[in-house]
């Protein structure tokens, strides 16, 4: 399984409306491209260095690395464009692509 790890920083004005926009509008959208099996969204509690705003984790899992490509290829660009045209710099994305490990 490889997992697609979105983690943003949300500035804490925009946290409830980020938030709602993530679960009912941009993971449903994520998921209707048919690249992904499951998805889930954390909340990151504890940090190790001191900043503004709050953390999220969004994990996206796909069957493999080749299905991934297709996605961050094909669909990803547009979702990003949309998350930017609607909260700028307010939400701020790092991504990273983990494997999982048995």
């Amino acid at each position: 399984m490889i997992v697609y790890n979105v983690t943003i920083s949300v500035e804490e004005g925009i946290e409830e409306a980020w938030l709602k926009w993530m679960k009912e509008e941009h993971m449903p959208e994520v998921m209707a491209t048919g690249y992904f099996e499951d998805h889930k969204i954390f909340r990151l509690m504890s940090h190790l260095k001191q900043n503004e705003g709050v953390t999220y984790v969004c994990q996206y899992f796909a069957k493999s690395k080749a299905i991934l490509n297709q996605y961050i290829t094909k669909s990803s660009p547009a979702l990003q464009q949309k998350s930017k045209a609607k909260f700028g710099e307010k939400a701020l994305a790092y991504r990273s692509i983990m494997e999982q490990v048995d």
